[in-house]
């Protein structure tokens, strides 16, 4: 009898652990919390210093549960429920959504990539993105160009999408992304994109192309969230055109603990009443150049400046052609594979009649042309 239990005990073991090898859920999450001091600031008719606590100064502060199940013959069912909100109060971020920052299900080959649907990121931000200060290794939410017009600090999440991923092809990987309207308007707000990248030995190269339709529309329900704005919940270019294109490229080489990018991306929104335009055109050419160092394991210093060149068509509210120059500097000390501390300093001037700086993520607009951003801050991962 006692052989029987034992033997019983045995085989719920194996049982068990035939189960984990073929199904997993795991928990993880990411919080950024920090003390931000901006200069100059426009609001509530008040003008002055700004001196606040931060949530998702570098990385909006997220948990999420990512799972899998073996299906057998090199397939798996794979699903994603990522959570955004902010540290300094609890709420959740993205208007208010319980998994604002990504939700998926789909599968994955191990012969023909991956297909999920659900609320996922473009190939601008698969695929660009990492090779950019705003969305790379470093930077991050501050560090995006203007009202981040090109999204490659993913401002706005895609809904009702469907994606497909490539495998790695000896270093060359593609995608390709379509997100429906979810209205009897099949064009009004849908979105497509597409993207590759290369990564072999120290050189990384990407390109990515995005397009929504239709976002001044009054549909709601479909590809993008027309007051959406800002991983946490601030910054972010307010979408609203009749055609909205996003078009991008960039380039990466490591060499020892050295690493030098740039990044060209071109956005153009057409039928828009942004900037006071009357149904008019805003263009932003975006010129990046970035570099990290790391000084010791535990030290690396960053840093991206960028020119934005942009261009409003049938306007009087503001000038034609406005520009910004900006420069992002951060330090991060890790004490930890998991926990960092970090410190940021940015500056961004514009230039052009009516315009004035504003840093993504900052304390608000600047009331002058000038803006100057200092945070310190604490990231912890589990």
């Amino acid at each position: 009898m006692k052989q029987l239990a034992i033997a019983a005990a045995v085989g719920m073991a194996l049982v068990a652990s035939t189960s984990r090898a073929q199904s997993s859920v795991t928990l993880y999450g990411l919080i950024d919390a920090g003390i931000m001091y901006t200069n100059n600031v426009d609001k509530g008719g008040s003008r002055g210093p700004v001196l606040q606590a931060t949530s998702g100064t570098i990385n909006g502060s997220r948990f999420g549960l990512r799972g899998g199940e073996d299906l057998g013959g090199g397939l798996k069912a794979i699903f994603v429920l990522e959570n955004g909100f902010n540290v300094d109060n609890g709420k959740l971020a993205q208007n208010n959504r319980l998994f604002g920052r990504q939700a998926y299900v789909g599968l994955a080959s191990t012969q023909y990539g991956a297909l999920t649907l659900g609320r996922q990121y473009d190939s601008l931000v698969d695929f660009v993105a990492p090779l950019s200060g705003a969305g790379g290794t470093f930077g991050g939410t501050t560090f995006a160009h203007v009202f981040d017009n090109d999204n490659l600090e993913h401002s706005v999440r895609i809904n009702n999408a469907v994606k497909y991923t490539s495998l790695s092809y000896g270093g060359f990987k593609f995608g390709a992304l379509y997100a429906f309207s979810n209205s009897t308007d099949f064009a009004g707000n849908r979105a497509y994109s597409v993207g590759a990248s290369y990564d072999r030995g120290p050189l990384k190269l990407a390109a990515g192309y995005l397009q929504f339709n239709g976002t001044n529309s009054t549909n709601t329900s479909g590809a993008a969230d027309v007051a959406e704005s800002g991983s946490n919940g601030t910054g972010g270019f307010r979408l609203g055109a009749g055609v909205q294109r996003t078009a991008g490229a960039g380039v990466n080489y490591a060499f020892g603990p050295a690493l030098v990018g740039f990044v060209y991306t071109h956005s153009q929104y057409e039928q828009t009443e942004s900037f006071g335009s009357d149904n008019g055109t805003v263009r932003f050419d975006n010129y990046e150049v970035n570099g990290k160092y790391a000084l010791t394991r535990a030290v690396s210093e960053g840093a991206a400046y960028t020119y934005t060149d942009g261009h409003v068509t049938r306007t009087s509210t503001f000038g034609e052609d406005p520009k910004w120059h900006q420069v992002d500097l951060q330090t991060v000390y890790s004490l930890s594979k998991r926990t960092d501390l970090y410190a940021e300093a940015l500056y961004q001037h514009a230039s052009g009649h009516g315009y004035v700086a504003f840093i993504n993520a900052s304390g608000g607009a600047s009331s002058t042309a000038n803006q100057i951003v200092g945070t310190v801050g604490m990231r912890t991962r589990f």
